[in-house]
């Protein structure tokens, strides 16, 4: 599509942001849905956020991601915060909603859309998650939002487990809260029926770990779900696959929580998983 005087502008704000792979998607959404706008990043140092968010306004910027580290540091200078993002504590999505500017976070979102795509239910179950840093609070939030029954969460520091857990039971209290260390056994699996790691066990730079011993015995209708999507296979879905268990692979969350920030920013609703996933792929983003 031509740039024109009427061609909008959404963004990244991060430090570094070269690596981002963001322009790739909502350029290409903008094109398939003939949506005039253009998506560019832009490295913002961490003393010049303020001054960031000011731009977007003053520029008519109509949204923007957020990256590392920036997440938390822009929640003061924002107009609002999504009730789900202040919960979470952290926003990856601006909305400028005619110079107000609106602070979501879809991460979490972009998680439980990817096992909604693959034909799997998540109302009533017994979710158990492995880890509980910034990931972890946002998919934790986001499955309570949807109306898990209850929800284990598995932490080396049990302390910060508890923290999470006594925050979102206050925020949902029909959900079921509990707390293990993240020593996970057979024992431990037995009754949960969706295992999620939001842990880096398992990425490229380690992807021989696994936050589950190889000895470990599941529940045969056990569904396993991995947020690390380099490599596609991690150690965590091998392990899933051998136990012919279904599984969710972590590139669903990726590709969804970026689809939930073009859809605020736009309005437009996108249903294009699978050519963007094509895309990614062609680009070497991915690999299967």
């Amino acid at each position: 599509m031509e740039i024109s005087g009427h061609t909008k502008v959404a963004c990244l704000i991060g430090h570094p942001v070269s690596h981002s792979f963001s322009p790739y998607i909502h350029n290409f959404l903008a094109e398939e849905y003939g949506v005039d706008l253009k998506y560019t990043c832009f490295d913002v140092e961490p003393s010049k956020v303020k001054e960031a968010l000011e731009g977007i306004k003053a520029l008519g910027i109509i949204g923007s991601n957020v990256t590392i580290p920036h997440k938390i540091e822009v929640m003061p200078y924002l107009d609002e915060i999504d009730k789900n993002a202040a919960i979470i504590g952290a926003v990856n999505t601006i909305q400028n909603k005619e110079g107000k500017l609106i602070g979501y976070n879809t991460d979490g979102k972009g998680f439980v859309h990817s096992v909604l795509n693959e034909g799997y239910t998540l109302e009533g179950k017994h979710v158990m998650v492995l880890g509980a840093g910034g990931a972890s609070r946002a998919v934790v939030v986001e499955l309570a939002a949807h109306g898990v029954g209850k929800i284990t969460i598995c932490n080396n520091t049990l302390e910060k487990a508890e923290g999470l857990a006594a925050q979102v039971k206050e925020n949902f209290p029909n959900v079921e809260m509990a707390t293990i260390p993240l020593t996970v056994g057979s024992k431990e699996l037995a009754g949960v029926e969706v295992l999620i790691n939001t842990t880096p066990l398992g990425m490229s730079s380690r992807k021989d770990l696994s936050p589950i011993g190889d000895e470990v015995v599941p529940p045969t209708d056990l569904v396993v779900c991995d947020i690390v999507y380099t490599p596609h296979d991690t150690k965590l879905l091998k392990w899933a696959m051998q136990h012919d268990l279904k599984v969710v692979h972590g590139i669903g969350m990726l590709i969804n929580q970026a689809i939930a920030s073009f859809e605020i920013w736009t309005g437009v609703q996108v249903d294009a998983y699978e050519k963007v996933y094509e895309l990614l792929l062609a680009k070497g983003v991915i690999t299967r």
